[in-house]
């Protein structure tokens, strides 16, 4: 039987681990801020290399933020299945500090929306799409907690939603400006000291 040959070199890097790099570089620059060079010397490849496992920086920007959905947002999913509303946002708010006071202070999906609000932005789309689909799951929970009386006085699932997301976008920023974590709880416990439900 004959051996077929197989064109061009085996890769000299692990796509997991250059992926992970790359995902740091976006964390901390943006997506505007990060050059092809930033990139590339961060996940130790060439230009060829990139471009060869995931396509252009687009590609790869979105495959980033797969990444981070599925490392680092994990906690987005336990905190909508909290038996209350008020659950909701204590996890949301914890998982949200430990997000952001990690390795790279800030957070992607709010550097990320910045960074789309150029209407030209080649990923502005797909940001918008996931910020969306997160906004619905927490109108609905927020609907149900409603239906379900945990508010104390009378709110409305969407308001209820950008209070929620103003909260957690303010502490990512504060973050990304310096505040410390406990700077941070505090202000967690505020707002869950006048959350208006159980």
């Amino acid at each position: 039987m004959e051996k077929l040959a197989v064109r061009g070199r085996p890769r000299e890097f692990d796509p997991d681990e250059a992926l992970a790099s790359a995902l740091r570089v976006f964390w901390t620059k943006g997506y505007d801020g990060a050059s092809l060079t930033d990139l590339t010397e961060a996940m130790g490849i060439t230009r060829p290399s990139l471009y060869a496992a995931f396509g252009n920086k687009e590609a790869l920007f979105k495959r980033a933020l797969d990444l981070y959905q599925a490392e680092k947002l994990a906690y987005v999913q336990s905190a909508l299945e909290a038996p209350t509303a008020r659950g909701v946002a204590e996890r949301m708010l914890d998982g949200t500090i430990d997000n952001i006071t990690s390795e790279c202070p800030g957070c992607l999906g709010v550097i990320a929306t910045v960074s789309c609000s150029n209407q030209d932005s080649p990923i502005r789309d797909d940001v918008y799409a996931r910020v969306q689909s997160a906004r619905c799951a927490i109108v609905d929970r927020m609907q149900r907690a409603i239906d379900e009386g945990d508010f104390t006085i009378p709110v409305e699932a969407e308001a209820m939603t950008r209070y929620l997301l103003a909260l957690l976008q303010g502490i990512s920023v504060q973050a990304g400006s310096g505040a410390s974590r406990d700077e941070l709880e505090s202000v967690a416990q505020a707002a869950l000291a006048i959350w208006p439900g159980r």
